[in-house]
């Protein structure tokens, strides 16, 4: 589907994004794409019942959240399908999650003092229909809203963030996976598993497991490694160039050490980056060696929730392209500009229902 109008004929927005935003803006808005005003907001108090009995399980009560879209949908690499659940690692635990209409169920193999981290990393405090709200009223956004009900922004651990984008450089989202798996084997701490998991040697010989329950998502579906943690940056410091090239990550196995070596020895602090402007922490990432633009803002917007980080991959840059100027090839710079001060103060949120659109329902 293509805009209407000439975007170069229509004027900006004037819902331009705030730097250093920490949570996705939810101001009202006169372009409701499909949302009803009428409908009464479900941002807060998405009830996380505590089950005394079992304090390794809890439910959630969601409101317009498909777990499955978003935990497919390449912000993530180390969610495994399960039949109709999930299973990773958030916050050093292992975790399996299970949709049934508006209910999660989490399972742990430890018991749990509370779920605060869950809900972090789900991002259940966000108002959807107000962030969609905020999104232009065109015709490409409309059409990957409807497309994509319910997908929604992770918070994820900056460090497991950087590398694994470091990892993604010129890969499919199959082979970061499997990347991502090998390293988490070869240097990563184990961590609990419940007694029913499948475990995964990896390193012997990759294997193809089941396709992701959203079949209209990219196959074939590897594996991850979820025996282990995501290894720290001091573990990979320590670790020599071969050693990573083991990894399959060819090319990119001396920008990780380089990355890991500043982390491990404070030269960046990662932590710091949550209260800087989002040029200034983008200039941060950019200084490590293999770090461009479309790395840094995809750490920015996935870890940090900078809303006006706009990640442009050969996807987006293929959706501004196909959807926006159906008729001409746009320069880098003006596709640049255009993302920048088209898609309003959640333009990191507009992106990703771009990608998830363009790469798998659009046909």
């Amino acid at each position: 589907m293509h805009a209407s109008k000439n975007p170069e004929a229509r004027p900006s927005s004037s819902l331009t994004g705030r730097a250093g935003c920490p949570q996705p803006v939810a101001n009202a808005s006169d372009c409701q794409l499909g949302v009803d005003k009428s409908e009464p907001s479900h941002s807060t108090d998405l009830a996380i019942r505590v089950n005394s009995r079992d304090p390794q399980t809890t439910t959630i009560t969601v409101h317009d959240y498909d777990l499955a879209g978003t935990l497919a949908s390449g912000q993530a690499f180390r969610w495994w399908p399960v039949g109709t659940a999930w299973e990773g690692i958030v916050a050093g635990r292992w975790v399996r999650l299970q949709q049934e209409g508006g209910v999660i169920r989490a399972e742990t193999s430890e018991p749990q003092r509370d779920w605060h981290w869950l809900r972090d990393y789900l991002q259940l405090d966000v108002d959807l229909s107000a962030v969609v709200a905020t999104f232009p009223d065109d015709a490409p956004m409309r059409a990957s809203v409807a497309a994509c009900r319910g997908l929604r922004l992770l918070r994820q651990e900056p460090w497991e963030c950087l590398v694994s984008f470091i990892c993604s450089s010129t890969k499919q989202i199959v082979q970061i996976r499997q990347i991502i798996a090998l390293l988490c084997e070869c240097f990563g701490e184990p961590v609990p598993l419940a007694a029913d998991v499948r475990r995964l040697h990896l390193s012997s010989k990759l294997q193809t497991l089941d396709t992701v329950p959203d079949s209209q998502s990219e196959p074939p579906y590897v594996g991850c490694y979820i025996e282990r943690a995501f290894p720290t940056a001091a573990r990979l410091a320590a670790c020599s160039e071969t050693e990573l090239r083991t990894c399959k990550m060819g090319f990119r196995a001396p920008y990780i050490l380089s990355a890991a070596k500043a982390v491990a020895s404070g030269q960046l602090d990662l932590t710091s980056l949550h209260a800087l402007p989002t040029s200034e922490a983008r200039a941060a990432l950019m200084s490590l060696h293999g770090v461009g633009r479309k790395i840094a803002d995809c750490v920015l917007l996935f870890a940090y929730g900078k809303q006006d980080a706009f990640p442009v991959d050969v996807w987006v840059r293929r959706a501004l392209t196909d959807l926006y100027f159906p008729r001409r090839r746009p320069s880098a710079r003006r596709l640049e500009h255009f993302a920048n001060t088209h898609f309003g103060p959640n333009a990191g949120y507009a992106q990703q229902y771009l990608f998830h659109y363009v790469r798998t329902k659009r046909g």
